[in-house]
């Protein structure tokens, strides 16, 4: 079995790489690393059945060279982190719609099997909680750069939905709610490493805003181990999955749980989001999955609590 990854040295291909390699898998990635490291998958480079090709997977002759051999195409590049969407909304847009129609023209050429990561950003400032795979969008106005990756996203899915009806591909999209776990990097927002990086190095723990706003926090290896049997599960052909955990914390909670699991001496300081992001930033009030269909899918379960995850990335920030 042969399996693309495009995206390939970012923090999730590169568990989900290692993944497949171990159960026998032959694996080329292709990443530019623009926001994934070699260091990801430094490790992987040594093993005979892993390829690395470092190009933007949005060369159209470099991945339909890729693909044409390929059972599996998993799309996972992207523009990623909440700082990197607001402080470079053209690299947003580009990256994600592009390199996805790129990734679609290739995998309908060849029949290829094909999974395409999308967000839980789609469901924007919705408060139909918990979120369904077929609640409504509730985006802010356009001159707000922070609805870009949504809106981008959105499209991703629109346009690999319609591929599936058109051309019949067989397809899977996976809405990832905040995966956690070693290699994710807080250079571009993501929280848990952000504060894990403050609490170890003994610098104030940065809460944004009020710090009541809720998020679920999901374990990196449960998410690969979800989406490697959504892609092999027929059932779950032609459909969206929300992939996460369903546990609810505050980021005020985070921040204390970060700082005990830690032992930080460090003070948790709150921001206000113009200060941290930009003038007029919006953000979700909260962001919890309805996880009941992955569940009947692929018998989906969360194996590792925040502690846990917390552990996990603090251990891997002492190592690095």
């Amino acid at each position: 079995m042969h399996i693309v990854i495009t995206g390939g040295a970012g923090f999730i291909a590169s568990h989900l790489a290692e993944l497949l390699l171990a159960d026998g898998v032959r694996v080329t990635a292709i990443d530019d690393l623009s926001t994934g490291a070699l260091k990801n998958i430094e490790h992987l480079r040594s093993n005979p059945n892993f390829k690395l090709v470092i190009e933007d997977a949005a060369n159209e002759t470099v991945l339909d060279h890729l693909v044409r051999d390929a059972d599996v195409l998993y799309h996972l590049a992207a523009a990623v982190g909440v700082r990197l969407i607001v402080e470079d909304p053209v690299h947003t847009i580009e990256t994600n719609i592009l390199a996805t129609e790129t990734a679609l023209k290739a995998a309908s050429r060849y029949g290829v099997r094909m999974f395409l990561a999308s967000t839980s950003e789609v469901y924007g400032k919705s408060s139909a909680m918990p979120f369904r795979e077929d609640t409504d969008m509730v985006l802010g106005p356009t001159m707000n750069s922070r609805w870009c990756y949504a809106c981008s996203k959105a499209i991703d899915e629109i346009l690999a939905l319609a591929y599936r009806r058109k051309r019949g591909l067989p397809l899977v999209i996976g809405r990832f709610f905040n995966t956690v776990g070693p290699r994710q990097t807080g250079q571009y927002g993501m929280v848990v490493p952000r504060l894990v990086e403050q609490a170890l190095a003994g610098d104030p723990i940065t809460v944004y805003g009020d710090g009541e706003q809720t998020r679920c926090f999901c374990h990196v290896s449960d998410v690969v181990n979800a989406i490697y049997r959504l892609v092999l599960e027929p059932k779950a052909e032609g459909r969206i999955f929300n992939i996460g955990s369903d546990h609810e914390v505050t980021i005020n909670q985070l921040a204390e749980t970060v700082k005990a699991v830690t032992g930080s001496p460090s003070d948790i300081v709150h921001i206000p989001y113009e200060k941290a992001y930009e003038k007029g930033f919006e953000d979700m009030r909260a962001r919890q999955p309805d996880i009941s269909a992955i569940k009947e899918a692929v018998g989906f379960e969360v194996t590792r609590d925040l502690e846990e995850i917390i552990r996990d990335v603090a251990d891997y920030f002492k190592r690095e």
